[in-house]
């Protein structure tokens, strides 16, 4: 496997975990249970907490699983001699959006779940989520380009034996067929 495929094969990775972690934020936020362990970053019981916490210590544990493979992704990318400016550009967005997550989600915790920090929780979410999308599909086609170009590389085709180039034989073509019949 080459490592640009590998890169699209980790920033999809990335994403679904990432969507997994939204949607266990979902849960955790509509389930009323964003509060049974009130103190960030750790539970009451240290790293290994009680049963009554452990929902909300998964997504927690989640988060910061996300967090990392967030910033692996960015990495990878800004290693990658093939990715595009804009790829580049978004993974270091998603990566500076991961810190804002961690520093609002502990603010959600010692705010008492406010509303307007979960809201802005969310929004900051769903603009990681975008710009990891971005980087998906923009590696994708990166991807894609690479193949199709080393395809035409590795299969030269001669369009014609004398020598003239396609749009020779086109011209050549469309003027014999435009004769009529009686000509």
């Amino acid at each position: 496997m080459n490592y640009d495929r590998f890169v699209l094969l980790f920033s999809i990775v990335t994403l679904c975990v990432l969507f997994s972690l939204m949607f266990m934020g979902g849960y955790v936020s509509s389930s009323g249970v964003g509060l049974s362990c009130p103190d960030w970053p750790l539970c009451p019981h240290g790293l290994v907490p009680s049963a009554e916490f452990l929902i909300e210590y998964s997504h927690r544990t989640l988060a910061a699983s996300t967090g990392l493979v967030v910033l692996l992704t960015m990495v990878f990318v800004l290693k990658s001699k093939n990715s595009m400016k804009s790829t580049r550009v978004f993974s270091i967005i998603a990566a500076t959006i991961v810190f804002g997550q961690i520093a609002l989600g502990g603010t959600v915790i010692t705010e008492r779940l406010h509303a307007v920090l979960v809201t802005a929780h969310l929004g900051l979410g769903l603009m990681l989520y975008s710009s990891l999308l971005f980087v998906v599909v923009n590696t994708y086609y990166t991807n894609l380009r690479l193949k199709s170009s080393s395809l035409s590389s590795n299969f030269p085709v001669n369009l014609s034996a004398s020598g003239s180039s396609f749009n020779e034989k086109k011209s050549l073509t469309e003027s014999s067929s435009n004769k009529s019949p009686n000509s």
